[in-house]
């Protein structure tokens, strides 16, 4: 026992020259969720852990001056934002949508988000004009702008000595997200304060998960694997965790393992998603000694988590351009490198209705599985089906809009076998989201707002859609290995900031998801996500959101409904 505390404390000491190094901020107390009171008694491990972060969390970190003084480029990036800003259009037509999609075809904008009500698009300031005059009268009255300083918005993103409550508290109120000061602080600060203050770039991320593997693989709980390596070369690691069938006491020794898979970075902008993997994967870590449900689930499943599925752009985003959203491969254009990970699986990819033009955000690739990382995950899960694994769940994060997406993506008119499954799911991983911090999540098809042009089920009609169809990972996932459960959830927040959510609510939309998971686990368990569950207590601050939760309950309750009678009709 002896030599095996050294070894972990020598790890933790590893990971803090690390961070004393290469994560560049001042460790402030971040507020935490009243939900983590959940994680009250503290196990051998989290004492072992929490002692010499608090020593290390003392220690100066580099300003964002000193960050941009060796990362040159990124200061070009921001001159170049200065002339640039966020709008919102309020879609209410089909017209509307088609004329958007034209209009950001001819015109190779960037869209940040869109649903079938509105759709989020940065432009350059001098080219607003020259865009609405080509869009209807009725859509250039109908915009607003989300983000007007563009510029001052990314670099509040970087890791900075001033504290980021200064920065959201001002703004907080009044752009529909829930202020990190209503939020109780910890106690003391600990091994989430430190890890969880900042986003963490690509080599801290490694280093993270190297610590967690070396201090956790001789019990079994967690193994650091690789999924594959990116166009450039760079691995892309991933945690499994789960306790050993041997060591379980349940499972299914001997035969096919049953995984949830979770990935993040897809789109390498999208922080907030990568960072919320990492956190759901300690959460679960950290909690398999003190909380009998995670044992439970971990006992039944391994989790996989890809904190990074697309190394290549997420490490462009901290060295040149912070808001690139593509891979960085080259294409057939070299000025225009890149494939969206998000429409280069194969599952109903259409050449016909696919982008073809490398410029674009969306552009996929000219064939499925051209980009290198799409490639590599399908290979790595056919693999591993092969050696007896099971795929029962998929969670693909993102950002943002605060939706819960279920298949499909491909098409508003195909819908999966166990669709009634699939929203009921879907609506309550929303409930316990919200009952985590108050922030509401909405749930619909992945379809919705995704699907280029597609004929309606009476063949009367047709839809424009904002963005190419085909070619999702939740789709690829759910059709080819059958996991019956897969979700793109798209995290905090719903355009305030976008895609620049501050790193004050790194540890809020991390705890959401945390929760949501449980159900999860719970629910693929065949406990319909109520075994552990207890009556939450509605404080005066969340009694709006009561008549919500009634109503969602009900919805589920209608499904179940509809279920019964279609069985008492086969019978």
């Amino acid at each position: 026992m002896g030599s095996l505390s050294l070894l972990r404390q020598s790890c933790i000491f590893a990971l803090l020259v690390i961070l004393a190094v290469s994560a560049p901020s001042d460790a402030t107390t971040l507020p935490r969720t009243a939900s983590s009171q959940l994680h009250s008694s503290r196990s051998y491990f989290r004492r072992l852990l929490d002692v010499p972060f608090t020593w290390a969390s003392r220690r100066p970190r580099k300003s964002l001056n000193e960050w941009l003084d060796t990362h040159p480029k990124l200061l070009e990036s921001f001159q170049r934002y200065d002339d640039q800003v966020v709008i919102r259009f309020n879609v209410s037509t089909n017209a509307h949508e088609a004329a958007l999609r034209k209009a950001i075809d001819q015109m190779l904008l960037d869209v940040w988000d869109f649903t079938d009500n509105y759709t989020d698009i940065r432009i350059d300031t001098r080219r607003i004009r020259p865009l609405m005059g080509i869009l209807p009268h009725t859509l250039q009255d109908n915009h607003s702008i989300l983000i007007p300083d563009l510029a001052r918005a990314v670099a509040a993103t970087y890791p900075s000595r001033a504290p980021a409550r200064s920065i959201v508290q001002s703004h907080s109120s009044n752009r529909g997200i829930t202020p990190a000061n209503d939020i109780p602080s910890p106690k003391r600060q600990g091994v989430d304060d430190l890890f969880f203050n900042d986003y963490q770039p690509l080599s801290v991320i490694h280093t993270w998960m190297k610590l967690l593997d070396s201090m956790f693989r001789g019990r079994g709980l967690v193994r650091l694997i690789s999924i594959g390596q990116s166009a450039e070369g760079r691995d892309i690691p991933a945690l499994r965790v789960g306790i050993p069938a041997s060591n379980a006491g349940t499972g299914n020794p001997g035969g096919r393992r049953n995984t949830i898979l979770i990935t993040g970075g897809i789109h390498a902008r999208e922080w907030i998603s990568t960072t919320t993997v990492n956190y759901v994967a300690w959460s679960f870590i950290r909690s398999v000694d003190e909380d009998p449900m995670i044992a439970k689930i971990l006992q039944n499943f391994d989790i996989v988590f890809v904190p990074v599925l697309n190394p290549d752009g997420y490490e462009y985003t901290w060295e040149v351009d912070r808001l690139w959203r593509k891979s960085r491969q080259r294409t057939k254009m070299a000025y225009c490198p890149g494939f969206d990970l998000d429409h280069a699986f194969s599952y109903q990819w259409d050449a016909t209705q696919h982008q073809t033009e490398p410029c674009s955000e969306s552009y996929g690739g000219d064939q499925p599985f051209q980009a290198v990382e799409a490639a590599e995950l399908a290979d790595w899960a056919r693999n591993e089906t092969e050696n007896g694994v099971n795929f029962v769940g998929y969670l693909d994060l993102h950002s943002y809009s605060q939706q819960v997406l279920y298949p499909y993506a491909y098409s508003c008119v195909a819908h999966p076998p166990n669709m009634e499954n699939l929203q009921e799911v879907a609506m309550n991983l929303a409930k316990h989201m919200r009952l985590s911090n108050g922030e509401i999540y909405t749930t619909t098809s992945a379809c919705e707002g995704a699907v280029v042009s597609e004929v309606s089920a009476d063949a009367s009609s047709t839809q424009s859609r904002v963005e190419a169809s085909g070619g999702s990972a939740i789709d690829y996932i759910f059709h080819e290995f059958g996991a019956r459960y897969s979700y793109q959830i798209k995290l905090r927040d719903t355009g305030s900031y976008g895609f620049l959510l501050p790193s004050e609510y790194i540890i809020p939309t991390g705890e959401e998801l945390f929760q949501a998971m449980k159900y999860f686990g719970d629910y693929l368990l065949g406990n319909n996500g109520h075994e552990s569950w207890s009556q939450p207590i509605v404080t005066e601050d969340q009694s709006e959101q009561v008549d919500i939760v009634t109503d969602e309950e009900a919805d589920v309750t209608e499904l179940r409904r509809r279920r019964r009678r279609r069985g008492a009709q086969r019978a």
